[in-house]
C-alpha cells in the first residue's frame, strides 16, 4: 500500500522552478542548438535556397560529402575506464603558435553571401576562441581588414594561383605584411566543380533578383535587407585587380599549375606553409621532401571532384608515412566534435571546419560562429 498524502506548499514551490524567459530572438534560437546539424536547421530556415545550397552542396552527385561524413559516423571508440581526467586540456601546438582547441576555421569563399557580417564574423569569434582563422583569396572581407578584427590572433591565408600570377604575388606579399603567419598553398581546384545545386537554383555571383529569388526571399525578408543595405559582394582582397566577380572566379582556376608555382611562393612567404588539397600518400611523400610545413589533406569539401578521396580515411597512411616530418592536418565533413576527437586519434595535428562555421554564420552571425565553436568541444551527434 502507498501511503497519499496532500502535497505541501512549500513543496510545490521547489518543483515550480521557471526560467527567465529569453526576450533576445537570435540568443533564444542559438541557444536552442545543441548541434551543429541544429544551426544548419536555422540556417536553411533563414537563409534564400540559392545561398544556402552553395554552402550546403557539393560537386555532382555529392558522394564525396556524404561519404567523408559516413566515414566518421562509421568510428567506434573503444575508452579506457577508471582513469581519472579531471583536467581536461584543448590546447594544442600548431604550425609554430598555440591554439586552445585542436581545430581552426577553415577557408571559404563569398562569405558574406551567406550572411553579411562574414569573415569578420569568423575571425572575431577566432580571435576570442583562441583559434586560427584562415582566410580565403575569394574572401569577401580584404586581407587588412581580417587583421583588424582579428589583430592579435593567429590569421592565416589561403592561396589561389591565379591565371596571372603577379596577382597571387601580391596577395602573398599582403599577407605577410598583415603579420598572417601560415599560407595555405591550394591545389585541388585546376577547373572549377560541377555544383549541380547551384545550376539548377541559376545560382550567381553576385545574386540577381529574378522571380524565383524573389519568390523564395518573401519569408526571408531580414536577408535581403541585409544584402542591400551593406557594401557591395566582392571578393575584397581582389578589388583592385580589376575584372568582373565572374572573371575573378575564372582566373582562379588555372590548370597549369604546377611544384614550379609551390617554389616561387615559397620563395616570397616567410612564414609557413602548407599545402591543401593532397588526395593521396604519393603526393604528400613528394611534398613532404620539398620541404613544406605541412599538408591538409582535403577534396575541397566534397566540392571539386566527387568520388575523390575521403580525407580522414586516408590519414593514417599519409602519417604513417610523412608524420614525423610534416604536419598533416585534415578537412571535410566535420560536423561534431566526435570528428575532431577521431582524426586526433588516427594521427592528424589540427582539423579545419568549413560548413560547420557557415551555418552557425548564417544561423546568427557572430554569435552563431561562437555558437558554432562552443558546440564542438562537447562531442555531440545529430
Amino acid at each position: 500500500m502507498v501511503t497519499r498524502q496532500l502535497p505541501k506548499v512549500s513543496e510545490l514551490l521547489e518543483l515550480m522552478q521557471f526560467k527567465k524567459p529569453e526576450l533576445d530572438a537570435r540568443k533564444r534560437r542559438l541557444d536552442a542548438a545543441l548541434t551543429i546539424y541544429d544551426l544548419r536547421a536555422i540556417a536553411k530556415r533563414r537563409t534564400p535556397k540559392a545561398a544556402f545550397d552553395y554552402t550546403d552542396g557539393a560537386a555532382e552527385g555529392e558522394l564525396s560529402l556524404a561519404r567523408a561524413r559516413q566515414a566518421f559516423e562509421d568510428i567506434e571508440f573503444h575508452p579506457d575506464v577508471l582513469r581519472p581526467a579531471a583536467d581536461v586540456d584543448t590546447s594544442t601546438e600548431i604550425l609554430g603558435g598555440p591554439s586552445a582547441l585542436p581545430f581552426g576555421i577553415a577557408p571559404t569563399g563569398f562569405t558574406r553571401l551567406m550572411q553579411t557580417e562574414g569573415e569578420s564574423a569568423g575571425a572575431g569569434a577566432a580571435a576570442a576562441a583562441g583559434i586560427p582563422f584562415t582566410l580565403s583569396t575569394l574572401g569577401t572581407t580584404s586581407i587588412e581588414d581580417v587583421k583588424k578584427v582579428n589583430p592579435h590572433g593567429r590569421n592565416w591565408f589561403q592561396l589561389y594561383v591565379m591565371r596571372d600570377r603577379e596577382i597571387s604575388y601580391s596577395l602573398v606579399k599582403r599577407a605577410a605584411e598583415a603579420g598572417f603567419d601560415t599560407l595555405q598553398f591550394t591545389v585541388d581546384t585546376p577547373v572549377a566543380g560541377a555544383r549541380l545545386r547551384d545550376k539548377r537554383n541559376g545560382f550567381s555571383i553576385p545574386p540577381q533578383l529574378t522571380v524565383g529569388t524573389i519568390v523564395n526571399a518573401i519569408p526571408r525578408p531580414w536577408w535581403w535587407y541585409d544584402f542591400l543595405t551593406t557594401p557591395k559582394l566582392e571578393f575584397a582582397s581582389l578589388s583592385t585587380t580589376g575584372g568582373t566577380v565572374g572573371e575573378l572566379l575564372n582566373a582562379a582556376m588555372d590548370p597549369t599549375i604546377s611544384y614550379d608555382d609551390l617554389d616561387v611562393i615559397r620563395e616570397i612567404w616567410p612564414g609557413k606553409i602548407v599545402v591543401k588539397g593532397v588526395q593521396n600518400v604519393e603526393d604528400s611523400v613528394r611534398l613532404t621532401d620539398r620541404g613544406v610545413d605541412g599538408i591538409i589533406l582535403s577534396n575541397h569539401g566534397g566540392r571539386q571532384l566527387d568520388r575523390a578521396p575521403i580525407p580522414f580515411r586516408l590519414l593514417p597512411d599519409v602519417v604513417r608515412e610523412v608524420g614525423r616530418d610534416a604536419t598533416v592536418m585534415v578537412d571535410t565533413g566535420i560536423m561534431n566534435g566526435a570528428d575532431i576527437v577521431a582524426s586526433i586519434a588516427l594521427g592528424a595535428k589540427f582539423t579545419l571546419i568549413g560548413r560547420a562555421y557557415l551555418y552557425g554564420l548564417m544561423a546568427g552571425g557572430r554569435q552563431g560562429v561562437d555558437r558554432t565553436i562552443a558546440i564542438l568541444p562537447r562531442t555531440r551527434s545529430r
